[in-house]
Parts: C-alpha cells; structure tokens; sequence
C-alpha cells in the first residue's frame, strides 16, 4: 500500500502527489486547484480566456489577481450560443475555458461540440484547431433532482475527436486542466462537486502538468482489481481498505482519462489480479465501466478467474428525495460485495 501526501484526502492509501520541478507544494482543495489552473495558465499565456454564467464573479472575487477583465466573458444563459463563440474564438487563435456549470446543461450545447468541436479538425484536413476546453460539474446527493444530476461523460466518449478527462484529486484536477488548457484538440473536464471541499498537498510550479490519457495506480494488490472513474475513488479506496481486513489485497486504478483510456495499465493490473471491479456514477447502461467492461473481456479474457462485475448507478432518472436519491449511487459497501462475491 503507497501512502503519502493523499492520505488527508482519501485515509492512507494513495498515490505520490508530484511536486514539480520546484519541489514546492502547498495545501489546496480539488475546486481551489481550479482556479490555480485557470489563474496561472491565464497569467502563462495571453490567449487564455474565460467564458460563461457568472464569470464576472471570478474578477469580482479577486481569484484571477491582476488580469485583464476583458479576458473573462460573462455569458447569457444560452450555453449552445457562447460554447459556439469560444469554438470561433479557438479557430482564430485564443484558448477558451468554457465554465458550463452543471453538467446537465452540456445537452445544450452538444451540438457545438459534436458538429463543430470535435469535427473541425478533420474536416479541414489538419487546417483548423480548436482547443477549447468545457468545464462541467457533477452534482449527486444534494437534491437537485432529475435535471441537474446526469454525468453525461459516456455519451461524449462516443464522440471521435474530443478529449474527456474526470480527475478525481486536487492535484490531478490542477495538473490535468493544465495539459487541457494546453491541448491543441477540444477537451471536456469532469468534475465531481462532492470533490470540490478535498484537500492535498499540489504542486505550486506553473509548469506542473499531469499528461492525459494516463492512469494512476491508487493501491497495489493482487487478488482483485478496483476500477475507480471520477468521484467514485472516495468510495473505491475505503472498500479496499475494508478488503484487505477480510484478506482481499485489492488494487485501485483510477482511470483519470477517458479518453484517452489507459487500457494498459487496466489490462496489467487485470492480468497480475485475475477479477475486475468497475465502479461508475454513470448510468449502466452504455457507461465508461460498460466499455472498460468490454475492452477486458476482448483483450484479456484468458486471464479472468471469474465474471467482470459493474457498480453504477441504475437506468433512472435521480429523484428530487435525498433519502431515495443517496441509495441509487455506487458505495463501499456494494464495492465490497462485489468484490467479494467474485473471489471464490
């Protein structure tokens, strides 16, 4: 079991926060590492800007220090109208971050990013770049009911030409948002609200970056293997705690990047542990752990010494009751039983 500078966030299991080249880190929490990530890549690079409701509060707060209020437009509520102006302002040479609140709200301006984000590129035969990057929140378990509570994540991994990224820890989410900000390609962020509070030690240097399309090995272990996508990592390594009290040496994988997916490193673990664990928000059906699923058993299917279980959320809508909505999500304890039923 590694333990280190995460075990304030998640107990004592983790994996090594990397500190940069100045070896400086300080205390942040997960929503914190935004703004340090928005602020330092705005300061970096002048084509840096803002864009969406509410935006003038970022100024307002004073989050983004000295830098020019030109830079962050604040946008009508029509997100399909402003997702449609940062892909223009793209095209032409800035580097947008579209704040589009609550991930719900995507469905709006999907048709900006499918038909134009993702497929620009291509059309223009390598011509045009478009990297912009849709920021989005991820709300469960605070009654905000059955529109505002989707995690629309694998209808957009059906898209070619997106980057889609859900990292789970304070230092992942500045590092990752870096690389994205960065990225010549369109790039969705992820993140789950109930990891905006989280705290870690994260890296100050303005050059740290986590690389997409790597995951990270939470825990080491041999006997079963615990695929943990965005928030659910706040449940995934509890239960391989309470696994390794039973015997059960669980490794934890957290995939970071869907896409894209570090099938590697999902594949080795799998093959070193025999059984795979899968643990999504997302709806069941057609989910990242539906997919995940999928790559297992086409590529590693000799190797399984028992039948690949899901954790998700069921096919429903999530209702408006706090105390109806909380059961529908995936949990320790359900993580448990699922690993525990595949061990014999």
């Amino acid at each position: 079991m590694q333990t280190n500078e995460l075990s304030s966030l998640y107990g004592d299991a983790g994996s090594a926060v990397q500190p940069g080249a100045s070896g400086v880190t300080a205390e942040l929490t997960y929503l914190g590492a935004i703004l340090e990530a928005q602020k330092e890549e705005m300061e970096r690079d002048p084509n840096v800007i803002l864009i969406g409701e509410d935006i003038a509060l970022y100024s307002a707060s004073g989050v983004l220090g000295k830098l020019d209020p030109k830079r962050t437009w604040n946008a009508p509520i029509s997100e399909l109208g402003f997702s449609g102006m940062a892909i223009g302002a793209a095209i032409t040479g800035l580097r947008p971050i579209v704040d589009l609140t609550i991930a719900s709200f995507v469905y709006l301006a999907s048709d900006q990013i499918i038909n134009q984000a993702a497929k620009l590129r291509f059309m223009t035969g390598g011509q045009v770049r478009v990297p912009v990057v849709f920021r989005m929140s991820m709300w469960h378990n605070g009654a905000n009911a059955a529109q505002h509570s989707d995690r629309p994540y694998p209808m957009f991994m059906n898209i070619p030409g997106l980057k889609i990224i859900a990292p789970a820890t304070p230092a992942d989410m500045k590092g990752m948002l870096k690389s994205a900000i960065r990225d010549d390609d369109p790039v969705i962020v992820f993140e789950d609200n109930d990891l905006w509070s989280r705290k870690e030690q994260v890296a100050t240097d303005p050059d740290f970056l986590v690389p997409l399309g790597k995951a990270a090995i939470r825990r080491e272990g041999s006997d079963v293997t615990i695929v943990s996508i965005a928030g659910c990592l706040l449940h995934a390594l509890p239960a391989a705690e309470q696994l390794a009290q039973q015997g059960i040496s669980a490794e934890v994988i957290d995939v970071r990047s869907l896409v894209p997916l570090d099938r590697q490193t999902i594949l080795a673990s799998v093959g070193k542990t025999g059984r795979l664990v899968v643990v999504d928000y997302a709806n069941r059906t057609a989910s990242a752990a539906s997919e995940i699923a999928a790559i297992v058993a086409e590529e590693a299917f000799d190797t399984l010494k028992a039948p690949i279980r899901r954790v998700t959320t069921p096919d429903v809508h999530i209702p408006f009751s706090p105390r109806m909505e909380r059961p529908l999500y995936p949990n320790k304890d359900e993580i448990v039983a699922a690993a525990t039923g595949i061990m014999n």
